[in-house]
């Protein structure tokens, strides 16, 4: 079988229309109807629920959890709007962001490991467990989970779905797309940071 995979040259919000494509292009060709969508202050959000407006697809939308920053950048009204359109909202606890959890360090190790991919496949991971914790998908669903980094979307797989009790049966069975530059964020910079600065130093000699 041969597939086809979309890299973005850089991380970040450029991407978003593109991968927002991407996964309704997967999601009509699979006749999948759920995709799991990371957002932040609902800008993605937004452009999403246009993009599969009419298509049988719901999203489940996942910001940060309350208390994460001192501000929750996601309207009340926004989720009333979503809900409203028929997708849920949900703001659980993010699996990867308990440092220190019950005197373990597994959560942030699994987001290291994770972000080796790109910081988008961590967050995928995360928000399809999350979802599946909340009832808002089935054990062994398939679904799309479409991420980013920081802001936006660059980043969307293919998964089974599983709680996290069963972390063993979530299955990332297709990458649709990611960054071409990975970024350990928040722990880090992308070593592709110190590869720009070499290349800008050699042009300018």
């Amino acid at each position: 079988m041969e597939r086809k995979i979309t890299y973005f040259e850089k991380p970040g919000p450029t991407n978003t229309d593109e991968t927002l494509r991407l996964a309704a292009d997967e999601a009509a060709a699979r006749g999948i109807r759920r995709i799991i969508l990371a957002s932040t202050r609902g800008d993605t959000a937004r452009r999403a629920s246009a993009r599969f407006a009419g298509t049988g697809v719901t999203l489940v939308v996942v910001p940060h959890q309350f208390g994460f920053t001192e501000e929750q950048y996601f309207s009340p009204e926004l989720v009333s709007e979503l809900e409203q359109q028929g997708h849920r909202v949900y703001f659980g606890t993010m699996l990867f962001h308990t440092d220190g959890l019950y005197g373990s360090g597994a959560a942030e190790a699994m987001a290291m490991v994770l972000r080796t991919v790109c910081q988008g496949m961590k967050v995928c991971v995360e928000i399809v467990l999350m979802a599946c914790d909340a009832g808002l998908v089935a054990r062994g669903e398939e679904v799309i989970a479409v991420t980013g980094t920081r802001r936006g979307a660059d980043t969307a797989v293919v998964a089974i779905a599983a709680s996290s009790q069963q972390l063993q049966d979530l299955h990332i069975t297709e990458i649709l797309c990611k960054p071409l530059q990975t970024r350990s964020w928040a722990r880090g910079t992308s070593p592709y940071d110190a590869i720009d600065r070499q290349r800008q130093a050699r042009d300018s000699s």
